[in-house]
């Protein structure tokens, strides 16, 4: 889910490397990069003026830059896109998480780990005003599983989305830590402390230009869902473009699939929970998308469907280019009813 990642893509494009490919494929030198176009993502830039000894990895007192930080260019309207996922529930308290003072984060130690001596009873999903709340049955359930588990999950997972030919289309870097981000938002979201807040402090400046105006990208999921969306691996006609229920979906079944064979389906508590969470903050990719999570979770039972998708060249052709209304009508009647993030009575958060 940085993740949900972020979740799609919890880290954004790195922008060190000395040559990249050019969305149509051709490769380009770097050092070229003021003449690219804005309606592409640039590379990393240069500093207009030597630095000064000592001032290294500063901000600059005039532009307000880090000097090795990457610039995202892209067009000025795409400014309010940002601004609605930002406007999301679930990514403005992560937002206000990352505002608060380090020594506040620092001082929320992780609880004791919990190992549970028998089956946890199902909890309830915890979800008002729209946000997913931890509480102290959240946190159990994820201390029982385990970070070591939660890594095994995310890395098979992403292990998948690399090699897939639809989803790898959005993650522009694959030596991002992707998984380890994974792990710690799902961590952190279930109330066993604040690793994936701590770590965003560290990682390294980001900056996306809207027509005239450079704004620094936090480190959080709508950056990193932004960032997706201009991957420069997308088709050009896709470029820019919002997910769609079908992304979605093929990237809810690589999730599941990745997640039972690491062995989280012997957590029973813990997926039932995980199930209706990812169905939750599947809402902010799209809002269509929340009634086929559990269709996606059943999609790896069959070994039969995951051979079609290897034998199609790992690409879901029973999922991608379909009607989205017509694919809703294809599932039980108690999983089409969503009627957003806010309901309490309609999937995902009502008990099994």
């Amino acid at each position: 889910m940085e993740a949900i990642r972020g979740c799609f893509n919890l880290g954004s494009r790195r922008g060190n490397k000395s040559r990249s490919k050019s969305r149509g494929g051709s490769v380009e030198d770097s050092s070229n990069a003021s003449t690219a176009s804005s309606s592409n993502p640039s590379p990393r830039l240069a500093a207009p003026h030597p630095i000064p000894a000592g001032s290294e990895g500063k901000i600059c007192p005039i532009s307000g830059l880090f000097a090795d930080a990457e610039i995202i260019t892209v067009d000025a309207a795409k400014k309010s896109q940002l601004e609605e996922l930002q406007a999301d529930p679930d990514i403005a308290q992560e937002l206000r998480a990352l505002s608060m003072s380090e020594k506040l984060v620092q001082a929320d130690k992780p609880a004791p780990k919990i190992r549970a001596r028998k089956p946890a009873e199902l909890v309830r999903f915890n979800a008002f005003d729209g946000s997913h709340k931890p509480n102290a049955s959240t946190r159990q359930l994820v201390q029982t599983v385990g970070f070591e588990a939660l890594f095994r999950m995310t890395h098979s997972f992403y292990q998948k989305c690399f090699v897939d030919s639809h989803v790898d289309t959005f993650i522009a870097d694959h030596d991002e830590p992707h998984p380890e981000r994974f792990a710690l938002w799902i961590q952190e979201k279930f109330g066993d402390g604040t690793p994936w807040t701590q770590e965003r402090r560290t990682r390294p400046k980001k900056y996306m230009k809207f027509g005239h105006e450079t704004r620094q990208v936090a480190h959080d999921r709508s950056s990193a869902h932004f960032a997706a969306w201009h991957s420069p691996k997308r088709d050009p006609a896709d470029w820019g473009n919002h997910f769609k229920p079908e992304d979605a979906r093929v990237w809810m079944r690589l999730h599941f699939w990745a997640a039972r064979e690491a062995g989280m389906f012997e957590h029973e508590a813990f997926m039932e929970y995980y199930t209706r969470f990812i169905g939750h903050f599947m809402s902010v990719y799209s809002s269509k998308a929340p009634p086929f999570t559990r269709e996606s979770l059943r999609w790896s039972e069959d070994p039969k469907n995951i051979q079609q998708y290897l034998d199609a060249g790992r690409r879901m052709t029973d999922v991608i280019g379909k009607d989205t209304e017509s694919e809703l009508a294809k599932l039980p009647a108690a999983e089409r009813i969503y009627t957003g993030s806010r309901a309490r009575t309609a999937w995902p958060y009502e008990q099994r």
